[in-house]
C-alpha cells in the first residue's frame, strides 16, 4: 500500500503540472480541496512549460494525457465512452485522443518473441522490419514467416516490455485515489469511481493478453468468411502468444488515403456504402461487431476488399438486442412508430403500463424531423442517441451494449461520409435490415417466443474454450460498463475494497506525510 502511495504521489505531480485540471474545470466544478492539493503538488523549481493557446483545447487535453503514458491514454479512451460519468461535452473532447507513443527497439521486440515463442518459431521469422506503428500497449512490425514451407508476409504485434506491471501499479494507485475521493467527497459515491477504475483495469488487462484479441479476430473471420468484399486477416496461432500476435499483412491503403484509392480506380462511393452495410450485418446477423472502426483501422486491399485491423475492442449483442436493434432501425426507416413502440413494450424495455400510442407519438417526434433533413445530415447513430434520451423519460431500462453500438455507428457513418459526403444512411441500411428480418420470418412473434422460451437470452457468453470465454468476458465488461456479480472480477473488486478500508486511516496519514516530504525533496 505504501508503494501505491508513492506511485500516486508521482502521478499527482504529473497531473498537477499538466493542463488537465485547468481543462477539466471548464466542464465540471473542481472542489477547493482538490485545487489546493494540486497547487502544492505542482510546486517545482523548474519553469513550467507555457501553454500553447494556438491549438484547440481538445488537442491540448489529448496531448497532456498522451504525455503521461499508457495508463492515462487508456483512462481517457475509456472515459470517452462514459458520458454518464464525465458528461457529454468532456466525453466529446476525449474522443480525439490518439493512442500513440514512441516505439521500443527492434532488438527488444525480437527478445520478447524469442522468449514467448521459443527458438524454433523465432527462427521461422525472417526479414523483420523496424516498427511500422506504435501505440500505448503494443507496436507492430512487418515480417515474413516460414509457415510449413510457405513464406508469408505477416504483421507481428508485440506488447511493450513491462507494460502490464507499469499499468497495474499505476491503476491500483488511481483506484486508491478514487477510494479516497469517495471517502472525502460523499457526492462522488454515485459515480462509483472505484468500480469504474477497476473496470478499466479488467478491460485493459484482457487487452494486454494478445491471445484474446487473436480469438476475437478468429471469431470475426469465421462469421464473415462468406461476406463478399470483406476480409479479416488470418491469425497464425503457432506464432501467437500472450505477448505476441501474428496475422496476415494487409497489402493495401487506409481508407483515409482517398486520393490514392481513387487513383487505383477503387469506387470509394461503393466502399462507403459497403462499410455501413457490413457493420450493420455483423451487428444484427452475428451479434459481434468491430467497435473501433475509425479510418486508421480500415484498409482496402488491391482487389478492392475491405480489410479491418486491430481487434482489441469488439462489441457483442445478444439475441434480444439484435432483434431490438433491427426492429427499431427498420421501424424508423418505414416510419412505423407504433411498431417501434410495440417492440419496446414487448421486449420489456419500458414498463407495461406505458401507453403504446403515447410512446409512438414520442418516437414520431424523433423520426419525422430526421426525414425532413438533407441526406448528408441523417445519422442512424444520432437517431439511436435521441431514442435513448426520449425513452429514458418512459423509464426505459439502460442497454449499455447498445450504447457502445450507437457510438460505433456514429464513427462508421462519419468514416463513410468522408469517402462519400452524400451517403444516404437510410437507403444503405434498409436492404440489410429488411433481409435479416425476412430471414427470421415474423419478427414480432419470434421475439415473443424468444422472450418466453429462452431463459438464457441475456447471457452473452457462448460456449467456447476458456480463452474465448475470458475474451468474451472482457467484451461484456466493455459493453455493459459493469462488473457482473458472482464473477472472479467482482470478488477481486470486493477484496480490493476491503484492503483499502482497512488501510484508510494509515493512508490518510501516509499521504499527508508523503506530500510534505515530497515538497521538501523535490
Amino acid at each position: 500500500m505504501i508503494k501505491r502511495l508513492i506511485i500516486l504521489f508521482k502521478i499527482g505531480r504529473k497531473l498537477a503540472q499538466s493542463e488537465i485540471l485547468d481543462i477539466f474545470s471548464k466542464f465540471h466544478k473542481i472542489p477547493k480541496s482538490i485545487k489546493v492539493l494540486f497547487y502544492f503538488l505542482s510546486f517545482s523549481i523548474k519553469k513550467r512549460n507555457e501553454v500553447n493557446f494556438n491549438i484547440e483545447e481538445k488537442e491540448r487535453l489529448s496531448n497532456s494525457l498522451q504525455s503521461m503514458g499508457t495508463t492515462f491514454i487508456k483512462l481517457g479512451q475509456f472515459l470517452a465512452t462514459r458520458p454518464d460519468i464525465i458528461g457529454e461535452d468532456l466525453s466529446k473532447q476525449l474522443e480525439t485522443l490518439q493512442d500513440k507513443l514512441p516505439p521500443f527497439s527492434l532488438s527488444e521486440a525480437k527478445n520478447i518473441i524469442r522468449k514467448d515463442l521459443g527458438d524454433q518459431m523465432f527462427n521461422s521469422i525472417i526479414n523483420m522490419s523496424e516498427p511500422v506503428a506504435a501505440a500505448s500497449i503494443a507496436q507492430v512490425h512487418k515480417a515474413q514467416i516460414n509457415d510449413d514451407g510457405v513464406i508469408k508476409d505477416v504483421a507481428i504485434k508485440i506488447l511493450r516490455p513491462e507494460i502490464k506491471k507499469i499499468f497495474n501499479e499505476e491503476i491500483d494507485a488511481l483506484m486508491l485515489f478514487a477510494y479516497l475521493i469517495e471517502s472525502v467527497i460523499k457526492k462522488t459515491k454515485r459515480l462509483r469511481l472505484v468500480e469504474v477504475t477497476f473496470l478499466l483495469k479488467e478491460i485493459t488487462n484482457h487487452e494486454m493478453d494478445l491471445r484474446f484479441e487473436a480469438a476475437a479476430a478468429n471469431e470475426y473471420a469465421e462469421n464473415t468468411k462468406n461476406d463478399v468484399g470483406f476480409k479479416v486477416p488470418n491469425i497464425y496461432w503457432n506464432f501467437t502468444s500472450e505477448n505476441v500476435m501474428t496475422l496476415d499483412w494487409v497489402e493495401g491503403n487506409s481508407i483515409r488515403e482517398t486520393d490514392i484509392l481513387q487513383k487505383q480506380n477503387i469506387d470509394t462511393k461503393q466502399i462507403a456504402k459497403d462499410i455501413i452495410q457490413h457493420f450493420l450485418r455483423h451487428a444484427v446477423r452475428d451479434g459481434f461487431f468491430h467497435a473501433d472502426m475509425h479510418q486508421g483501422n480500415i484498409f482496402v486491399d488491391k482487389s478492392g476488399q475491405i480489410v479491418p485491423i486491430d481487434f482489441g475492442i469488439m462489441g457483442r449483442l445478444d439475441k434480444l438486442n439484435k432483434r431490438f436493434l433491427a426492429e427499431i432501425l427498420y421501424g424508423f426507416v418505414q416510419r412505423d412508430y407504433k411498431k417501434v413502440a410495440e417492440v419496446h413494450l414487448l421486449a420489456g424495455l419500458v414498463p407495461k403500463n406505458v401507453p403504446v400510442d403515447e410512446l409512438a407519438q414520442a418516437l414520431r417526434s424523433i423520426g419525422e424531423p430526421i426525414f425532413g433533413q438533407t441526406v448528408k445530415d441523417i445519422s442512424g447513430g444520432k437517431l439511436l442517441k435521441q431514442l435513448f434520451d426520449v425513452t429514458e423519460k418512459f423509464n426505459m431500462q439502460t442497454q449499455p451494449q447498445l450504447l457502445l453500438l450507437q457510438k460505433t455507428m456514429v464513427v462508421v457513418e462519419g468514416v463513410a461520409r468522408k469517402l462519400n459526403p452524400n451517403t444516404n444512411i437510410w437507403e444503405t441500411s434498409k436492404p440489410v435490415l429488411e433481409n435479416w428480418l425476412q430471414e427470421t420470418k415474423d419478427p414480432i412473434n419470434s421475439l415473443n417466443d424468444t422472450l418466453k422460451n429462452t431463459t438464457e437470452v441475456l447471457k452473452r457468453l457462448p460456449e467456447f474454450p476458456e480463452i474465448m470465454d475470458k475474451a468474451n468476458q472482457a467484451l461484456s465488461f466493455l459493453a455493459s460498463g459493469q462488473i457482473p456479480q458472482n464473477s472472479n472480477s467482482y470478488n477481486a473488486l470486493n477484496e480490493a475494497k476491503t484492503e483499502m478500508i482497512a488501510f484508510r486511516n494509515q493512508t490518510a496519514i501516509g499521504l499527508l506525510l508523503l506530500v510534505i516530504i515530497g515538497l521538501l525533496v523535490f
